[in-house]
């Protein structure tokens, strides 16, 4: 088979959790690359110039990166995990109906704050949960996670694209009746910033409203809270459904407590302190009383992986933020038509490369998939920048970038989680990091074209790429440290463990018996 049963199993027992994170995710993924390609249109809509727009969209960033900080305080218990994707999800799809009625730059920025602050939720919780459930075999189902983000960043564009208007009316009676409006399709949390006259625009046939398409957006993700409630009621979580008494017990401790008392084993350190340290916030992970103790390995752990992540989900970020704004630049100069479906490939082959990971991640461990895909985007991006005016390439590139770097942050996750054991702690701080890194560094890059030109876009990128799998062989170094210190304590623990208790009697007579019994067999056949 291509799966073995065990793994099979596992999913066919935790079935409707595994498909509510998976589509909440879906959900995650239809609000981080929507709202790209429909910048101006917004633009348009609030009387506000690019630059505000530009705040708007990096308010909904900065809230994302505080809900991904504290959203693992909500996974102490299953009912405080599903009650806040249940009201993340809803709020989603609440503030998709509510933006076109924004006509207001700053109640704009309100409600792209309050989604971004509701997509941090859903990304910690949905990580964690999983993590929480498989542990050692979370790798394959992290990539299917992560596969639909994918699913949704490709298809939010697609929607969108039949509503982007072609003309605005501007609100200035001297210049022209409308206002030129470019097809964006960035996406992935960052808008393109492109002067007022580009060079490159050109005008298009008038468009429905793009008010439809955020309704539209608000239907397609209104059964993802719907499927999160019916979760909620299979568990028996909700107050107001009688005979819905909340379970004391998750699957793993209820399993345990089945056993019979003279089979029961006394759990690892790390395993009973798992909700109390890992199910927290960043602040909680790091302050925890349950971490001393721990060489300092742990820690650096910590702070390499989320730094591979910083780096690699930046990339990600710039590359679909800007990529649109290097294309139509010389020397490139592709027509605004060609250049748009740029973004349109690379969330195609991000999908289609967490999609190939999943069986890749079941034969392979994650470190090996780490070390092909950031060697893969490092090649990839130095051949970007050796074939500068190939637009040839930069179709194929897009390809091959996009291809690599799908499936990074859940292969970061499950090894990181797999050298710490499973605490979960890791998973929030990735997280953070990660959100950390697509901020920081669209800002940055986003500068640098601004002053250096679109070139500094991809030189940015490959030494993005090359700090990236410094910190990956820094991580894979040190957990090779990590695992001499912590199995020497384990040795060192042994040996001043108690003696193993003698058994009883009646467990002494059984071989002493079979003793006897054969050699009496043996006189019998003697004396034949």
């Amino acid at each position: 088979m291509l799966i073995e049963e065990r793994i099979l199993t596992l999913f066919r027992r935790n079935c409707q959790h595994t498909l509510t994170y998976w589509s909440v995710f879906f959900s995650f993924g239809l609000s981080i690359a929507f709202l790209g390609p429909t910048i101006l249109d917004l633009k348009c809509q609030t009387g506000s110039t690019l630059q505000e727009i530009t705040w708007v969209f990096f308010s909904q960033q900065l809230c994302l990166l505080i809900g991904s900080s504290t959203g693992g305080v909500f996974t102490k218990t299953l009912f405080g995990a599903l009650i806040a994707l249940f009201l993340s999800s809803l709020i989603i799809s609440v503030v998709f109906a509510i933006i076109p009625l924004c006509y207001n730059v700053l109640l704009l920025a309100v409600a792209m704050a309050v989604s971004g602050l509701a997509m941090g939720i859903i990304d910690t919780i949905a990580n964690i949960q999983l993590v929480s459930i498989y542990k050692k075999d979370s790798a394959i189902f992290l990539q299917a996670l992560h596969f639909f983000i994918g699913v949704g960043a490709l298809v939010s564009p697609l929607i969108a694209e039949p509503f982007i208007s072609g003309h605005c009316l501007s609100s200035n009676s001297t210049e022209n009746a409308t206002e030129i409006l470019l097809h964006f399709r960035s996406s992935y949390r960052s808008p393109v910033i492109l002067p007022e006259n580009s060079p490159h625009s050109e005008p298009v046939e008038e468009k429905a409203s793009v008010s439809y398409a955020f309704w539209i957006m608000a239907l397609i993700n209104l059964p993802v809270p719907i499927a999160v409630f019916v979760l909620m009621y299979q568990e028996k979580l909700l107050p107001c459904c009688p005979n819905s008494t909340p379970p004391l017990l998750d699957k793993d401790e209820l399993a345990m407590e089945t056993k019979a008392p003279e089979i029961t084993e006394m759990p690892e350190p790390h395993d009973a302190d798992f909700h109390h340290s890992g199910h927290g916030n960043i602040f909680s992970c790091c302050m925890n009383g349950n971490m001393r103790g721990l060489p300092a390995t742990f820690f650096v752990i910590h702070i390499l992986g989320g730094m591979v992540l910083f780096m690699t989900e930046g990339i990600m970020g710039v590359y679909a933020g800007f990529v649109y704004t290097y294309a139509v630049s010389a020397p490139m100069s592709l027509h605004t038509k060609m250049a748009g479906y740029l973004n349109c490939i690379f969330w195609a082959a991000v999908t289609a490369g967490r999609l190939v990971s999943i069986p890749l991640s079941y034969r392979f461990r994650p470190v090996y998939l780490l070390i092909v895909n950031l060697a893969g985007v490092i090649v990839t991006l130095l051949l970007l920048m050796i074939l500068y005016t190939n637009r040839v390439f930069l179709f194929v590139g897009t390809t091959l970038l996009g291809l690599f770097i799908s499936s990074v942050f859940p292969c970061i996750v499950a090894y990181t989680e797999d050298i710490l054991n499973y605490r979960g702690c890791a998973t929030t701080v990735l997280v953070t990091t990660s959100g950390m890194g697509e901020m920081t560094l669209q800002v940055l890059v986003g500068s640098l074209i601004q002053k250096k030109g679109s070139y500094s876009f991809l030189v940015c990128g490959l030494v993005t790429g090359c700090l990236g799998f410094i910190f990956l062989l820094s991580v894979i170094l040190c957990n090779r440290i990590h695992r001499n210190l912590t199995g020497a304590s384990k040795k060192a623990a042994m040996v001043e463990a108690p003696p193993a208790p003698v058994p009883p009697a009646s467990e002494k007579a059984a071989p002493e018996q079979k003793v006897a019994v054969i050699q009496t067999e043996s006189i019998k056949c003697d004396s034949g």
